[in-house]
């Protein structure tokens, strides 16, 4: 029994020792994404199996200039990962998906799907370019602790859907473009230097923060502006009652219309709707005109959302920097 113990182990010993280096050198600290090959994986996809699960030290992805065509999820088990591409303009994520595909509904139209915590992308393109045929997901967060910088998001309806209630993302120097309700759903979200440019006459946000969240989207010094010949778009619209939207310090487009806010033609929802502003500034900003459900902000409720630990305050540990 011992001669075939100590046989098994020394195949076992021998199996480890011809092991294929790319199967001992499995998880790395810094991973190369290169379209071209050069790197160690082609695909994001394919990177996903180089990341160990639940790992607790930081992995770097380092993802080369190339157009990158696939579908990508990353897992609840990723986490602790920098995304970084090369350069905004030239490393896009992109897929094709819509809504009216063999009925496939919004939530499954992504072309980046995060469902792991502590996660930052910068310098990417994520971008949905399918036919403006409806709702049409470029990125879909689920996961905790997201941080995007210089990234680009590109799409029409639904460009970026913030799917998860109490997680918290922040966006900084980013730019994003769409149609209809192209920054929506339940997240705490916090814009900051951001472009948000109206691709039509619609709705920039479509918020449904849930009644027991204090904050849901705050734009903060951000530039809304709007492609030619678009001149009537609201701010937002609550998908759900108790939506929170809050902007302050924005330069606003002419595009803006002087009401601000719509009601999505519920009477309702304007009891409900937590809609604000402070500092509005440019041709779109006059608050003449603006619907009376909305808030207009005093100087010292603005500050508050200078402070993290506020905008954050239903898991106040969490400090993005960038």
């Amino acid at each position: 029994m011992k001669r075939l113990t100590y046989y098994l182990c020394g195949i076992a010993l021998l199996l480890v020792g011809i092991m294929p280096m790319s199967a001992q050198s499995q998880y790395k600290d810094t991973i190369v994404v290169a379209r071209d090959g050069s790197g160690d994986y082609r695909t994001l996809t394919e990177a996903m199996e180089g990341i160990r699960a639940f790992m607790d030290y930081k992995v770097t992805v380092l993802v080369k200039n190339g157009v990158y065509k696939e579908k990508v999820i990353i897992p609840s088990w990723v986490q602790n990962v920098d995304f970084i591409g090369e350069s905004a303009e030239k490393t896009i994520i992109t897929y094709d998906d819509h809504a009216n595909i063999n009925k496939m509904g919004t939530f499954r139209t992504y072309t980046v799907k995060v469902q792991g915590n502590n996660i930052t992308f910068k310098n990417l393109t994520i971008e949905n370019n399918a036919a403006r045929l409806g709702q049409a997901v470029a990125l879909h967060t689920e996961g905790d602790k997201l941080v995007f910088i210089n990234c680009r998001f590109l799409g029409n309806q639904d460009t970026i859907y913030t799917g998860a209630a109490g997680t918290r993302l922040y966006f900084v120097d980013c730019y994003i473009e769409g149609t209809t309700d192209f920054i929506f759903g339940p997240s705490t979200a916090l814009f900051e230097n951001c472009e948000i440019r109206s691709k039509t006459n619609s709705y920039v946000t479509a918020a449904s923060t849930p009644e027991d969240i204090a904050v849901g989207y705050v734009f903060k010094s951000c530039r809304l502006t709007a492609e030619p010949g678009v001149d009537k778009v609201y701010l937002g619209r609550p998908w759900r009652p108790y939506a929170a939207t809050v902007f302050i310090n924005c330069e606003m487009g002419k595009h803006i219309r002087p009401e601000g806010w719509h009601n999505w033609g519920k009477a309702e929802n304007e009891r409900t709707a937590r809609y604000a502003e402070y500092g509005s500034k440019g041709d779109g900003a006059s608050v003449t005109g603006r619907v009376k459900w909305a808030q207009q902000l005093t100087k010292k409720e603005a500050v508050q959302y200078d402070d993290l630990n506020y905008i954050y305050r239903m898991c106040s540990d969490w400090k993005p920097v960038n």
